[in-house]
């Protein structure tokens, strides 16, 4: 396979007015660059002639390269695509419906060769709806930088350039590329923000909602346990057990002193004269031993699953970025 310069990937969905336009822009962006690069388009089952426009452009200009799915897969499953079909010793992704501009592409490289391995855009000045999207963008980032200590001022910039090894050890999934920027810090990547402009959309109609918000709130309860958690899950799962089981038990133990003493002083009425089956903390007290043994039990299912997927698979538990004084590395 022969290896660009540069890969742009750009996902498609239904934005059959905006691609001729990008390209151009593109074109004129990298042209004075002199750089061997190639478009990479992913139409992600678009429905409004988007794809047939797209292979009009890739019959009409060499740099254009197409990739459609079968049906809607989503803006994370047309970045997985990208990267994997890209030949760019260097990769780019950028939306489709034009708000981020090509222009500044050559900025990013040049600050990707100052020694970082992504280069994230940071949209100074946002030209989206307050409500609809500034506001669930600042809420989610600033909830996401809280909980993954990966601090930047806009982390839901699809600008974004990356070199090509570091695509490659992304896995992405679900909705996971809003949390890319904390997958490369997991995986030991530095990480540059450049200023980048920002335009309002001039056709089509946007994807983004305020019901986005939510969801990151999920998938980031997974990115936390995979960044914190994810090879190690008993240690989670057996410190919540050993935490319930012990609070059940301490809580059984009293109550069994209570019996006990009730019991030793009540005379005549002897052990009847504390009566504790009906009382709710020994409801609570069963039921914390019950969610305890639960918990150890799925940290120890979680530790099997985790071995199966490492060993498997081989996958590698660390990540090298290089290797100095060995001339050869011997199998």
């Amino acid at each position: 396979m022969t290896q660009k310069d540069l890969t742009i990937v750009v996902p498609v969905y239904n934005e059959v007015d905006n691609v001729r336009p990008l390209l151009a822009e593109i074109t004129q962006a990298l042209t004075p660059e002199n750089l061997d690069y190639e478009v990479l388009f992913v139409d992600d089952g678009s429905s409004d002639g988007s794809f047939a426009l797209l292979q009009q452009l890739a019959a009409e200009d060499d740099h254009v390269v197409v990739i459609k799915f079968r049906r809607n897969h989503g803006q994370t499953a047309a970045f997985a695509a990208g990267f994997d079909y890209a030949r760019g010793k260097y990769i780019v992704t950028i939306d489709a419906d034009r708000q981020n501009d090509p222009a500044d592409i050559p900025r990013m490289i040049a600050k990707l060769e100052e020694g970082y391995d992504v280069v994230n855009g940071w949209r100074q000045n946002r030209q989206d709806a307050f409500l609809v999207r500034k506001v669930p963008s600042f809420i989610a980032n600033r909830l996401i930088a809280r909980a993954s200590n990966v601090h930047l001022h806009d982390r839901g910039c699809s600008l974004r350039l990356f070199r090509a090894a570091v695509t490659r050890e992304l896995r992405l999934y679900g909705e996971m590329h809003r949390f890319i920027p904390e997958m490369v810090n997991n995986a030991g990547f530095t990480m540059a923000e450049v200023p980048v402009n920002h335009r309002p959309r001039v056709a089509g109609e946007s994807k983004y909602g305020i019901s986005r918000t939510f969801r990151v709130i999920v998938d980031l309860m997974t990115i936390v346990f995979l960044r914190n958690y994810g090879d190690r899950p008993m240690h989670l799962f057996g410190m919540l057990g050993l935490l319930m089981g012990g609070l059940g038990g301490l809580t059984l133990f009293y109550l069994f002193l209570v019996k006990i003493w009730a019991g030793i002083s009540g005379g005549w009425a002897g052990f009847q004269a504390e009566e504790i089956g009906s009382r709710p903390l020994l409801s609570l007290g069963i039921l914390l031993v019950i969610l305890g043994v639960q918990f150890l039990v799925m940290g120890l299912i979680a530790e099997l699953i985790v071995r199966v997927y490492y060993e498997a698979q081989n996958k590698p538990v660390y990540h090298v970025r290089e290797v100095i004084g060995r001339s050869e590395i011997e199998d």
